[in-house]
Order: structure tokens, then sequence, then C-alpha cells
């Protein structure tokens, strides 16, 4: 005989496994990624990139708020592979964030299926793998997160969108790069940059014949929407479009206070959305360009990116000279104005009917603060790594929260420290104790030569405040509390600080790491660990924040026993035979009842 207790139990896990099925209502947007090898020559010489179906760079993920995302990744590599939602939220998911703290490998010859929900969000994001350096060799795409049709945009429904990836680019293979950084030398300047997976038009002598470039099809008198993504190693680049006004609308799933620029550095990991209006006479085709930041004329020539824009009327091809970089080669402080300069709308809706100025992060009392400072790399036991607070991230074999969940221990410290540590630098796989509903200020301090880009999974969070030199308590008297731009990616300059605020209230294990991937590849990473401790012991309560592990989750480590052979792996999961299952339970229970 079953309890009544019993019988009320269930029915409950049923009521909240069909609560926390609802996503089901959302539509489901599928896609089948084959990664593989294919050859190419960005730069006039064939060599080996990783291609998304023989695409590089690989098809958009194009989809509506609350969609529910299934991309079936096969590994065709010869490495392992994982594949990263770079500013997706991943709520309730982070099972399917594809980084080494939370996912383990896709073996070679195997496939996955990620299945996610694009909760709440809108905007430009990418994607990307993760491991190996791989994304040094291609295999990222653009992410569009569109509106709900009840939900109006801030501004008129553009003509088209247009993603532009652009990126530094090495000629060596990413494995190359990989032995480069593992015998302890840099990996010196790019050999040029990429847009859309093209080298540059030839505007003059010193490029190559015969390079294949992009092309940018538009028509006169319309407006379209460009979702410019940095997707490159770790040079920050300056992006223009000759004779036109860039018009920033959407930062990273915010919308911004519109505001015109003739050209915007974007640093690496960044996205960025411009609206560009083709009002040019069309006497001639446009150059596109990006061009190498924080470097001098003779560089920048080199490490330079060049698309054309062409009018369906235009007459003739692009020619003269490239416009112009901000001449501020000796002026620290311009670029760091512009970064300022980008606000968000807070009268604009996002992915919510009300307002993004709503949410008065500035009213929030923060609960923990984090003064996290890297510097230049530095030899640890031998190896040249880098470090933030003078610990090297060393990746765990057994992702974290799949060890919580199999009560296993010593797999991870929860101790990372919250100002430099005085000693010198370790190695160790230690994270962030979040507090879960907790406020947190983080002030990023670079004291590196080079632009360091800052990414967190998981969430976005209000840049707040920026400057040159050490930071210290008074500099939170110039912290913007109001409109400052919620993003998921923040450069910080060299020998200057940035700080951010982010609300804890994602439950999971979230990457947060410098996107220069030679200094992410060598150590400079940590994970902030957010679990709902009112969920203990309460499976009903636990489905509201966090999903069990999918039932095609992939063992390692300490857990690779557990692993079965490769099936047809799906993280899909079926949620009318679940329910049919679970009322056939209960109508046994009642029955025998």
């Amino acid at each position: 005989m079953v309890s009544t207790s019993t019988t009320i139990v269930l029915i409950g896990l049923l009521i909240s496994v069909l609560v926390s099925l609802s996503s089901a209502g959302d539509a489901f947007v599928y896609y089948d990624f084959e990664v593989s090898y294919i050859t190419a020559s960005p730069l006039g010489v064939p060599e080996q990139v990783i291609a998304i179906n023989g695409k590089f760079p690989g098809p958009p993920i194009n989809v509506t708020t609350n969609n529910n995302v299934v991309v079936n990744v096969h590994n065709k590599l010869d490495e392992e592979l994982l594949m990263t939602w770079a500013g997706v939220f991943q709520r309730r998911t982070h099972w399917q964030d594809g980084v080494l703290g939370t996912n383990c490998p896709i073996p070679p010859k195997w496939n996955w299926t990620y299945q996610f929900q694009v909760k709440d969000q809108i905007g430009s994001f990418f994607y990307f793998p993760s491991l190996n350096f791989q994304r040094a060799s291609g295999g990222y795409g653009g992410i569009i997160i569109n509106n709900r049709p009840v939900i109006a945009i801030p501004f008129a429904t553009p003509e088209a969108d247009i993603i532009l990836m652009i990126g530094d680019w090495y000629s060596k293979s990413h494995s190359d790069l990989r032995k480069t950084l593992n015998g302890g030398k840099s990996l010196g300047m790019p050999d040029g940059v990429l847009i859309n997976g093209k080298g540059p038009y030839k505007y003059n002598n010193s490029v190559p014949d015969g390079i294949d470039y992009e092309i940018i099809d538009v028509h006169p008198g319309k407006t379209y929407r460009l979702r410019v993504h940095n997707v490159g190693v770790s040079t920050s680049l300056n992006f223009r479009i000759q004779s036109h006004n860039l018009l920033l609308a959407e930062v990273e799933g915010s919308y911004t206070v519109q505001q015109n620029y003739t050209s915007l550095d974007i640093h690496a990991g960044q996205s960025y959305s411009f609206l560009l209006t083709t009002d040019q006479n069309a006497s001639s085709d446009y150059y596109i360009v990006a061009s190498a930041r924080m470097v001098n004329q003779t560089t920048w020539q080199k490490v330079t990116g060049v698309a054309i824009l062409r009018y369906s009327n235009s007459k003739g091809k692009a020619h003269g000279p490239l416009p112009d970089p901000p001449q501020d080669e000796n002026d620290k402080t311009f670029s760091m104005n512009q970064a300022r300069s980008i606000r968000w709308n807070v009268s604009a809706s996002g992915a919510r009917p009300n307002p993004q100025g709503s949410f008065r992060y500035g009213d929030i009392n923060v609960t923990d603060v984090f003064l996290i400072q890297n510097k230049p790399p530095v030899k640890i036991g031998g190896k040249k790594r880098t470090a933030l607070n003078g610990v090297s991230f060393v990746n765990p074999t057994t992702p974290m929260r799949l060890a919580d969940k199999h009560h296993l221990k010593g797999i991870y410290k929860m101790d990372f420290p919250h100002k430099p540590l005085t000693g010198a630098p370790r190695m160790e796989t230690s994270i962030i104790n979040g507090t879960y509903r907790g406020f947190l200020e983080i002030i990023l301090q670079n004291n590196a030569s080079k632009v360091h880009t800052y990414h967190l999974d998981g969430y976005n969070f209000f840049v707040v405040g920026m400057d040159y030199g050490e930071w210290s308590n008074n500099s939170r008297g110039t912290y913007n509390k109001w409109d400052g731009i919620a993003r998921t990616t923040a450069q910080v300059y060299p020998g200057a600080w940035t700080a951010i605020l982010v609300s804890l209230d994602n439950v999971g294990v979230w990457n947060l790491r410098t996107t220069n991937l030679d200094s992410w590849y060598l150590g400079q990473e940590t994970y902030i660990r957010v679990v709902n401790p009112e969920t203990a012991g309460n499976p009903q309560l636990a489905l509201k924040t966090e999903l069990p592990a999918p039932d095609n989750v992939l063992f390692c480590g300490a857990l690779k026993k557990l692993q079965k052979p490769q099936d047809i792996s799906s993280a899909a999961i079926n949620p009318i035979q679940l329910i049919f299952t679970l009322l056939m339970i209960c109508a046994t229970i009642f029955h025998f009842h």
C-alpha cells in the first residue's frame, strides 16, 4: 500500500515536471552541425580550417526569444570537441554550456546533441569550439536571437540582417599554435585579418593577387542591421565603413542609446549591432575595414581586413586609400572614452515587455567583491602560464557540477582569492563560491601590456566603470549606476581597470575567462559556482532553477566508467513520452492505493 503522502509527492513531482517542460509550448528549432576540416585559402595560400557543414564560417543560428534550440554536433575532427554558445544564458541548463568545467568533451567520430532554451534573451552572439585552441582555425558562426513579435524593437524593422565575423588570423594551424605556446613562446603578430572567413580586397599592391574577399550587396535607400563579432585570437580591431556612419543599436543582448560612430573598436570576443543606412551616391563600391588597434601605422596596415560594400546601382570598384583609423597612437584615452559612451537604453524593452531600465541595478546592495588582477605570463613549474590573482587555472578531468551530483570530493576548491595573492603563483582548480541571488562586484585589473577582454558564461553584467591606474575604493565614486551597458564581454585596457556588477540568479558553474585565446589557453580563467540552497532535498523545487543532467550526458575523469559506447546521442527530451510515462505511473499508484 502506498501512503497518501507518497501519492501527493509523486503528483507534485508530475506537476513540477509538467511545469519544467512548459518550454515545450515554445517552438523547437533544429540544427545539424558536422564539424570537420576543409581546405581554404583565406590569405591566398591553401591551409586547413575548421568548417561547419562544409562552411567557413559556419551557418548562423537564427531563433526567437524563448525558442528551444536543438543542435546535433557530429565531431569529424581528429581530436576532442566542445561547442560553446557565448552569451546564451543557459537558464536551468548549464549542462549545455560547452566548456570543460561543465561538459566532458565529445570524442572524435562521436556526435552529441545540445538542447537549450534562449529564455528571456534577445541580441547578437556567436558560437565557437572551446577546446584546444580550435577557434584559431574557425568553427565559429553567428547567433541571432530575435524579439518576439509582441515586443517592438526600438527602431524601424531593418531591410535585412548581415553578419560580419571579423578576426585576426594566423596561417599556422591551431595545433601548431598550441605547440608554440606549449614551448614557452609567444604567437607574435597575426598574418592578417579575415572578414567572414575571407582575406582582404586588393586595395593596394601589398595585397597579393587572387585572394577571395567578402562582398556585401545592398540596395540604396535602405537600412540594414549589421551584427559584427570579433572572433579572432586576441587582436583588438577598429571597424569602419568608408563614407558611412554606424548607428549603434545593440550590444550582446542589450539595446543601447543610439549613437553614430564613424568607427568603433571591437575587442576579441565582443559583439555589436549597428544600423547601416545606404544613403551614399554609389559612385563606386565602398571599403569595409577591420584593422588592428593599439599599434603603429605600419602594423595596422599589415593586419587589416578589407571587404566591399556594393550598392545594387554601383558605378565602379572601390578605390583610393582606406578610411583612416582613429589617429590616437599616443592618446590612450580615445578608445576608453568611446567605450564609456556606450549606454543602456533604459526605456527600450528587451526580451520582456517592461523597459530594460526597470531593473535598477544601481540600487542593489553588493554582497561580495572580487578584485581580479592579471599580469604578463610567468613560469610555474618550468612552464609558461597565465594567471588571475596568482592562480593559473587547471581544468578538472571531471566536470564540476557533474562531480557534485555524484558526490565526488576533491575535484575542485572553492577558494579563489578575493584579491591578488602576494606569494608565488600556483596552478589549481580554484573557483569562486557564488551566493545564489547575491550581487557581485568584480574589478578586473589589467597589469599586462595589451588589451584583455573578459567573458562570463550564464549571465550578462553591468559595466559600471573603467579608468587607467590602480583601482581603489574611491573609484566607486565614478561608477555609472543608471545606464551602464549590460553585456557579456568587457574590455580592460592595459594599465587600467574595469568594474562590473552581476546578479547571481542563474544556478550552475559558470566560466569567467579572458577571451584572448593565448592567455585563456595558458590558464587565465576561473568559474563561479552558484547553487540554490533552498532546493536541498527538494527535487520538486530544484526543477525550477536547475534541470537534471540530460540523458545523453557524457562521462569522463573519475566517472568515465559510467560512459556507455556511442549510440545515437540526443539530449532532447520527448516531453509527450515523459508525461505519458509519469501519468501511467500515477495511474498505477492510484489503482493500488
